[in-house]
């Protein structure tokens, strides 16, 4: 199943084939509450985009209004990983 989020000018994919089928930036294998995460440890946007060049300021954006859109996804995923 492949389920796309479209937010702004961008792309949040959901593919089960992929990162476990948690939502991901589109193209990467980063997933949104990776990035949720880390801005929850301090990391801004500046220092996010310098460790993951792959993506954009628009791919955090995106990410951003995926993970506000969807509160209950990001943190269950948060807490799976936690304890992975």
């Amino acid at each position: 199943m492949n389920k796309a989020f479209r937010p702004a000018r961008g792309l949040v994919n959901r593919c089960s084939r992929v990162c476990g089928g948690e939502a991901r930036i589109a193209k990467t294998r980063i997933p949104v509450w990776v990035l949720v995460e880390a801005r929850h440890l301090g990391y801004s946007d500046a220092d996010l985009l310098t460790s993951y060049p792959t993506i954009t300021a628009t791919d955090l954006a995106n990410a951003w209004v995926y993970a506000e859109a969807h509160p209950d996804e990001i943190e269950l995923a948060i807490e799976r990983n936690e304890v992975a």
